[in-house]
């Protein structure tokens, strides 16, 4: 099969419950997913919620290529149990030549091989959610995402310390190394700020930043979640 025919398509390797719930959000998303398992039962059970699924064994080079994995751009290794099989899934398809390989990682030393091996990206998802809901535990932040390299993106009702301000006068970027980048007012959506934007007690924000300046904004102004 020719890549152009999968240029826009992902495939997925393993069914398990980060693999099945990516498929489906993808999938409902309007993505075209093609979903890789070499559990009968898992391909069974997923066969009536997903399009494409398929029995095989993904660290199996002759199998992969018989499905036309060479033909995707992109592809998740979201093996859920066996480093081996992650790691040689992941070798697979970079030897077919996909442009675009996520892996799930166990462990961290598991991420780091998946990293010299050549994944474009490696996820913790286990780790991942652990972080976040400790976060959210906190009381102060009503949602919170971290990215790579420890910066973060988080959600949180407008401190009384800063309303009445305008953002440029309340130098939150110097001051605790924050940007206040989205404002929900009350009853309405989410829209961008300005430096000339004042903050309600009622208002949503959105901040940017690292976690670390985050999570000091958000304690030393005293935020709490509701």
């Amino acid at each position: 099969m020719g890549r152009d025919r999968h240029s826009n398509a992902v495939l997925i390797i393993g069914l398990g419950r980060f693999g099945g719930t990516l498929a489906e959000s993808l999938q409902r998303q309007g993505q075209h997913v093609v979903a890789v398992d070499e559990n009968r039962e898992l391909v069974q059970e997923w066969s009536g919620t997903l399009t494409h699924v398929v029995e095989a064994d993904a660290t199996n080079e002759a199998a992969l290529r018989q499905l036309g994995a060479d033909g995707f751009e992109r592809a998740v290794v979201a093996i859920g149990t066996g480093i081996e099989a992650s790691l040689l899934a992941t070798g697979v398809l970079l030897d077919l030549g996909v442009t675009e390989v996520w892996a799930k990682a166990i462990t961290r030393q598991h991420g780091r091989i998946l990293e010299r091996i050549g994944a474009s990206h490696v996820v913790y998802p286990e780790r991942d959610a652990g972080e976040r809901v400790a976060h959210l535990l906190s009381g102060r932040l009503t949602d919170f995402v971290e990215f790579d390299q420890g910066f973060a993106i988080a959600k949180l009702r407008a401190p009384r310390s800063i309303c009445g301000s305008t953002l440029q006068d309340l130098a939150l970027r110097s001051r605790f190394g924050v940007t206040v980048v989205a404002v929900k007012r009350s009853g309405g959506e989410f829209g961008p700020t300005e430096p000339t934007t004042v903050l309600n007690l009622d208002d949503m924000i959105v901040v940017t930043g690292r976690t670390e300046h985050i999570e000091r904004f958000a304690t030393e102004t005293g935020t709490r979640a509701h």
